[in-house]
This record gives C-alpha cells, sequence and structure tokens, in this order.
C-alpha cells in the first residue's frame, strides 16, 4: 500500500509538471505555469519545486488569519477535538522538521502529533517557527539525486521510506493541513490569499 501511495503522490506531481508544460494550469487561466516554469532538470527540483508552491500557500494562510484568531476551533459540525489554528501551523513546522531529519537519518521529534517541543506560541512566533521548518525541508530536498532517491531512511513519520518518498509524502502533508486552514480562514469570513488571486469572494 505505501509504494501505491507514492506512486499516486507522484503521479500528482506529474500531472502540475504536464500542465505547466502545456500552459494550463499564477496568471488566473494559467495557475501552475509561474510556480513552475521549465520542466524540472533534477530529481530534487521535481519534488522542491511543487514543495515550495505549497509551502507559500501555507504561508499565505497562516499570516492571512488575525492573531486574536490563532486559537479559533470551528463549533459548527463535528469537531471534537480537533486542533486549533494555530496548533495546525505549529503541526506543520514540526511535521517539515521530522520528516527531513529521518531524511538526514537523524532522530525526528517524539511530538509533532500535539505541535512538538518548540516553545513557539504567538502568531510571530509560530510563523517564525514555520519559516525556519521550510528553510530547512527545502535546503535537505536540495540533496535528493538519482543516486540516493531510493536510499531507505527509517522513523515514525511515514517510515520506513525512501528519500524519494519522504519528500513527496512532506508535500501532501502541508497540502492536506493547506485544507484545514482554508476552512478555518473561510469560517472568519477571509479568503486564503492564493484563492483572492482568481476574484473569488465569500458569498
Amino acid at each position: 500500500m505505501k509504494a501505491e501511495f507514492v506512486l499516486l503522490l507522484l503521479a500528482g506531481l506529474s500531472v502540475s509538471v504536464a500542465q505547466a508544460k502545456s500552459g494550463t494550469g499564477t496568471d488566473p487561466k494559467k495557475p501552475y505555469q509561474s510556480f513552475m516554469g521549465d520542466v524540472p532538470a533534477t530529481i530534487a527540483d521535481s519534488v522542491a519545486e511543487t514543495l515550495k508552491f505549497v509551502e507559500g500557500n501555507f504561508l499565505g494562510a497562516a499570516e492571512a488569519m488575525p492573531e486574536n484568531k490563532y486559537d479559533y476551533v470551528p463549533t459548527a459540525g463535528k469537531f471534537d477535538d480537533v486542533r486549533s489554528f494555530g496548533e495546525q501551523v505549529k503541526h506543520v513546522a514540526c511535521a517539515q522538521f521530522a520528516f527531513f531529519n529521518e531524511f538526514e537519518g537523524k532522530k525526528p521529534p517524539d511530538d509533532c502529533e500535539r505541535g512538538g517541543h518548540d516553545p513557539a506560541k504567538t502568531k510571530t512566533e509560530l510563523i517564525g517557527y514555520l519559516k525556519s521548518s521550510f528553510d530547512y525541508s527545502n535546503s535537505i530536498i536540495a540533496t535528493l539525486t538519482a543516486k540516493n532517491a531510493l536510499d531507505r531512511i527509517e522513523g515514525r513519520y511515514a517510515g520506513p521510506n525512501t528519500k524519494l518518498g519522504i519528500s513527496v509524502v512532506s508535500v501532501w502533508h502541508v497540502t492536506d493541513h493547506y485544507g484545514q486552514l482554508v476552512e478555518y480562514l473561510r469560517m472568519n469570513g477571509i479568503v486564503p490569499p492564493q484563492t483572492q488571486k482568481y476574484g473569488l469572494k465569500v458569498r
């Protein structure tokens, strides 16, 4: 199942590349063109360019939410025991460190499900933590090559896996939680910055 999961995610990345190459797909009429540009020349770029795009979306959403809403948890619907907006941000930051600690063969944090051990609490601190996690993940993914892509990695976060596999999982994970942040923003009357590019409004 894990191999099928990674293949499915890689297929999704390939679709983005194909859309960029064909000109479909941030021109509202070509939403993927500007972030992909030319077809990636390396394995690292094939994943890194998409990761940077989704990181940008996630960071934009994190910055769009007012600080006094960082403890927001939806109440309409079934949202028992879900993370607050700020906890979502902290979880993603911790997970980026965890995935790429495993990539490097290091021991990842034990507590990313609960946000990790970093003391960040305020919006400014959490965004700083998030940015540092993205800087770290991008620096490590740049070392991905055809030679090491299938090297085995171990760890409790999506492991055991390969270096390529864990890199793709990191893309999926950011997008998964981005979707949750979008819901939290819209419940507070905020259109996510990435969506604003298309001129869409809250009805």
